[in-house]
């Protein structure tokens, strides 16, 4: 069994995950490492591998003698792209798999109502699927198509392809919405991703619309150390034309 993801590694994915929330916006200090290290009961020498990450990323900068404090953003583009999961595995050079766990077709209940935004009893597909990087689970995928904007994606069996690939090359989108959030895996999770349960998860939830129409909503649950949610920053004039 895969072992739960090193302290640095949590701090850091909840910082993270704070930052990207707003829950620390743009310009506030982290508290000190010092401060860190005893909330963690850790060394401050862990603490400051997990801040030398976020410096990396371009989450946060180090200010001689002030702090630690969260950078200024005008677009959290790749945050918000929309992007297949198999680019993000094969982008870091790794093998990238695919595997349908499960598919049903209903119509809709107060559980798809409020993720799609649907009418009660309109037609919904759910598929879950695990995407595996190098043969190790990389994230669980739970995924509701509203088969009223997308009826194609009914004669789609999705057994060796993920439906976010089929959806981004044949239903095009205007509009979209992600939420990042840290969860502690439950036991199903947990099994299909071949950690503990209770281990830190970062999760990634997305809703897409076409014209005002709910498409999809998605969620991807992937161990905290096997993922990280980055922005590339770009300074106001500097965005590209749409």
């Amino acid at each position: 069994m895969t072992r739960p993801a090193p302290l640095h590694e949590l701090i850091r994915a909840r910082l993270e995950q704070e930052i990207l929330s707003g829950q620390r916006p743009p310009g506030s200090r982290l508290p000190f490492e010092t401060e860190l290290a005893a909330e963690w009961n850790c060394a401050r020498m862990t603490v400051g591998r997990a801040i030398n990450a976020l410096v990396e990323a371009g989450m946060v900068q180090r200010r001689r003698r002030a702090g630690t404090f969260v950078t200024r953003r005008s677009v959290q583009e790749t945050v918000l792209d929309i992007h297949a999961v198999a680019e993000e595995v094969r982008a870091s050079g790794r093998t990238y798999a695919y595997r349908r766990l499960a598919r049903r077709e209903s119509g809709a209940g107060a559980v798809e109502m409020e993720r799609l935004g649907v009418a009660e009893g309109a037609p919904v597909l759910l598929v879950v699927g695990l995407h595996l990087a190098d043969g190790e689970a990389h994230a669980v995928e739970e995924r509701l198509i509203n088969l009223t904007a997308a009826p194609e994606a009914g004669r789609e069996r999705f057994e060796e392809a993920p439906p976010g690939d089929w959806l981004l090359a044949q239903v095009p989108w205007t509009e979209a919405r992600h939420e990042i959030s840290a969860l502690a895996a439950d036991g199903e999770t947990a099994r299909r991703l071949g950690i503990s349960a209770g281990t830190a998860c970062l999760c990634l939830e997305r809703r897409t619309w076409k014209s005002g129409e709910a498409v999809t909503w998605a969620r991807f649950i992937y161990p905290a150390d096997r993922q990280r949610f980055t922005a590339r920053l770009r300074q106001p004039g500097g965005r590209r034309g749409e």
